[in-house]
């Protein structure tokens, strides 16, 4: 009979080992992280897709660059191709299931853009089509995967492959490199874009500096304020760090949120409850 602790102490054993080759990845990730974080900052967009328990880890790292990872910072476009079951169903009865990532792929996908497919395997034909597809528009086409060679490795540009047997523990090991790959991400985020608190190595964001003067800018009284400020009717705009709240993307209604890449605009005033 097994005891309590064989089965789980044969888990962590088996993580274990894994973890030491592993490490070596460390370079890659960062590499990652930083272009991705360029790519977001200046408008660009990651597609990431999975199959079964690769498709929520998809989810989860979307949801973490989406959201965020510990800090606020500003919201980056990422779209998990796995979430969109209406999609799905439809491209795979229509299409057939070999297609259900790489239709969505040539339909959101543009040049330079982050393509991020996710398989223990490294053997699913939907994600293999879906690399392929990326690469026709001239997509970047990260994978993590288990050992190599596998055909979804051979498909993409770059792979982080796990060089171990077990499925569980590849899997475990890609969702470490997703909360990784996000930290890298915080880490090189340039302002206005990076976490309260973080100091960036990136560069200066797209249109950031134009809008940050845009938001200095200081009128006459009386006169009409920037479409990015509220000012109450006869007040001389303020400079932005005049006695404002601190720049947190939160949503609070008294703090400036980051919405669209190079743009501020004062949180509270879209119309809430519309």
């Amino acid at each position: 009979m097994t005891g309590p602790l064989e089965v789980l102490d044969s888990h962590l054993a088996g993580l274990a080992s894994a973890l030491l080759p592993y490490r070596a990845e460390a370079g890659r990730l960062a590499r990652w992280g930083d272009e991705l974080a360029r790519l977001l900052a200046g408008g660009g967009r990651i597609l990431v897709a999975g199959n079964g328990g690769s498709a929520a880890e998809a989810q989860h790292l979307a949801a973490e660059l989406v959201g965020k990872l510990r800090d606020d910072r500003a919201p980056l476009s990422a779209i998990a191709l796995c979430a969109e079951t209406s999609s799905l169903t439809a491209i795979g009865n229509d299409y057939g299931f070999d297609e259900v990532f790489a239709r969505q792929v040539r339909a959101h996908g543009r040049p330079d853009d982050v393509l991020l497919l996710l398989s223990t395997s490294g053997r699913s034909a939907n994600l293999v089509r879906a690399a392929r597809a990326g690469r026709e528009l001239g997509m970047r086409c990260w994978a993590l995967t288990g050992p190599t060679p596998n055909p979804l490795a051979d498909a993409c540009t770059d792979v982080l492959a796990v060089p171990y047997p077990d499925s569980q523990v590849v899997q475990e090991l890609h969702l470490v490199s997703a909360h990784v790959l996000c930290a890298y991400v915080d880490v090189h985020l340039p302002a206005p874009f990076a976490p309260t608190g973080y100091l960036t190595t990136g560069p200066a964001a797209p249109g950031a500096a134009m809008a940050g003067t845009a938001m200095a800018g200081a009128g006459p009284a009386g006169a009409t304020p920037p479409a990015t400020q509220t000012v109450p009717a006869g007040a001389a705009a303020q400079p932005v760090g005049a006695g404002a709240a601190t720049v947190r993307p939160s949503g609070v209604e008294d703090e400036l949120v980051l919405r669209v890449p190079g743009t501020l605009r004062p949180g509270g005033s879209e119309g809430e409850g519309r």
